[in-house]
């Protein structure tokens, strides 16, 4: 019973001990409410802080978009004159609707308003025509790739370098449209990050119409962006297919053409070796220097003329068609080429005749104008001679030591002589002089000719042997090389001419040698006088000598040469 009684009490204590709880667990409950509402309050303002933040950040960086599309491409700009060209042509069609409306009324009050809006029409026309470039879709019309020329052809080594050329050009183009089209994927890329913070702003405000209808063109240009790059994608990879082959195709023909090239080389190469072996051979047979320069000419010849048939069998694809168009345009050519043509003529009556040989002393007369010299070179189409101090230059030019070019048709034409053909090294020369007719003639003439012996013995007997050798080709009937001694009565006194051989590189040295000679043994002799414009006085012994007549009694001065 005691314990029962415990435990009543025990629980009576408790009850009464809780209600002190339940009473302060009750009162913060009501106190919450406000505290709550302006929690919310403080949270909804943070919110509107946030989205406004973020509306800011958006609209900052919508800005920097447009400024990078503004500056860094040139595509908005074009859109932008595209989307002119659709809002002037809308503009143009309502016009032009308003325009047949009144029309139709036919009202005379509309007069004016047809006018005016006649007069908008021609103005918006004349915009369109400015604009006309931009009327289809700028994004498909203003990146193309360039046109691809006539593929050229490799047949010949010089076309190797013009293809080179034409595959850098290909590759430069195709590098423009790749960076073309790179730059358009780049415009895209900020048009997408444009539409994409305009439709973060329209979820932010979806109220504001302007933004609205922003977005909206933005995405329409990115529509038809978006369309063109897929365009120029496709065209890409077939350009790029094109460009492939046609560089393959060159490449191949490239290789082939270096290899024929390497083989046509190799030969003529081969055939050089030959010739120079060749030369050195004949150069140690021949001795004479002069067969050698011939035979060096022809060997020349020879070797140019089988290079040149060599590289023509193997470049000229159709060699016939060569011949006759030569064929038909030779009577052309001969006519414009006369000159050309006989010197070719002469060449080879010179080569193969031997009339003149390089070394050999000519004269050509030409126009009244004598040239001596020596033969330097006899080329395809003219000989060239190097003018030397001889008696033409002497009496005549006054000049030498040039370098004269002639003609090889010359020899068709004008005089040309040789001084030292075939084996003839010698020609005649003379020396005139005048005595009085008091004078001993024929002294004069035995010291004229004694003299000439003495200095041209070697020179006779040489022209001796030379002329014996040339009995086998030509028919010599006088062969007299002796010298010659002559004595003429002119009007001014007795001329004595002495003629002898001389070499024909030196006449002039011999010339002055033998007058000098002869000057100095007729001062010697009291019997010879030279005859020269003078003043003589003729007295009776001299008129009795004479014969004068008597009325030249008392003549004085009279002038004798």
């Amino acid at each position: 019973m005691a314990r029962a009684l415990f435990l009543l009490a025990l629980l009576l204590g408790t009850l009464t001990a809780a209600k002190p709880d339940t009473r302060t667990t009750v009162t913060p409950a009501v106190k919450v409410a406000p505290a709550s509402e302006e929690l919310k309050v403080k949270e909804e303002a943070a919110a509107r802080k946030r989205l406004l933040q973020k509306k800011t950040r958006l609209e900052a960086e919508l800005a920097q978009i447009d400024r990078r599309l503004n500056d860094e491409t040139v595509w908005q700009k074009i859109y932008a004159n595209h989307m002119a060209y659709l809002k002037l042509a809308e503009r143009l069609r309502g016009v032009e609707a308003k325009i047949r409306r009144y029309k139709r009324l036919g009202s005379r009050r509309y007069r004016t308003k047809i006018s005016e809006l006649e007069n908008e029409k021609a103005q918006l026309g004349e915009r369109l025509e400015l604009l006309k470039d931009y009327a289809q879709n700028p994004f498909k019309t203003l990146i193309k790739p360039k046109e691809i020329e006539k593929v050229p052809t490799v047949t010949n080594p010089v076309a190797i370098i013009s293809a080179f050329s034409y595959m850098k050009q290909l590759g430069e183009q195709l590098s423009r449209f790749e960076n073309e089209i790179a730059e358009l994927e780049r415009f895209i890329q900020m048009l997408e990050n444009k539409a994409e913070i305009l439709k973060a702003l329209e979820k932010i405000d979806p109220k504001d119409a302007k933004r609205t209808l922003l977005l909206k063109n933005t995405l329409r240009e990115l529509d038809e962006a978006q369309e063109g790059l897929d365009l120029h994608k496709t065209a890409l990879v077939v350009y790029k297919k094109r460009v492939d082959e046609i560089k393959l195709r060159l490449t191949s023909q490239i290789k082939e053409q270096a290899k024929k090239a390497g083989g046509i080389g190799v030969s003529i190469l081969g055939l050089l070796l030959f010739m120079l072996l060749f030369k050195w051979l004949v150069k140690r047979t021949v001795v004479d220097n002069e067969r050698f320069y011939m035979a060096n000419k022809i060997i020349n010849f020879t070797f140019v003329f089988i290079v040149l048939m060599i590289l023509l069998f193997a470049y000229i694809e159709n060699v016939t068609y060569l011949v006759t168009v030569l064929g038909f345009a030779s009577a052309g050519i001969a006519i414009a080429m006369k000159d050309w043509f006989m010197s070719m003529m002469g060449w080879l009556v010179i080569m193969l005749g031997g009339s003149i040989h390089v070394g050999d002393r000519i004269r050509v007369d030409k126009d009244g104008k004598l040239y001596v010299g020596d033969v330097l070179d006899i080329s395809l189409l003219r000989i060239t001679l190097l003018e030397d101090i001889t008696l033409t230059t002497y009496k005549h030019n006054r000049r030498a030591g040039r370098v004269i070019f002639i003609p090889n048709n010359y020899i068709f034409t004008d005089m040309i002589a040789n001084y030292t053909h075939a084996t003839l090294k010698t020609v005649w020369d003379g020396i005139d002089f005048t005595i009085t007719f008091d004078s001993n003639h024929k002294k004069a003439a035995h010291i004229a000719k004694e003299t000439a012996k003495k200095y041209a013995k070697g020179y006779t007997d040489i022209t001796r042997k030379q002329l014996n050798k040339l009995r086998a080709k030509y028919s010599l009937k006088n062969t007299n090389v002796e010298p010659r001694i002559y004595t003429f009565i002119e009007d001014n006194g007795i001329r004595v001419s002495v003629w002898y051989l001389t070499n024909a590189y030196a006449t002039l040295t011999l010339r002055s040698t033998i007058s000098t000679e002869i000057l100095d043994l007729i001062k010697e002799e009291d019997d010879i006088r030279l005859a020269y414009p003078s003043q003589h006085i003729y007295l009776d012994r001299a008129r009795e000598k004479f014969c004068l007549p008597p009325e030249a009694e008392g003549l004085e001065g009279a002038v004798r040469l």
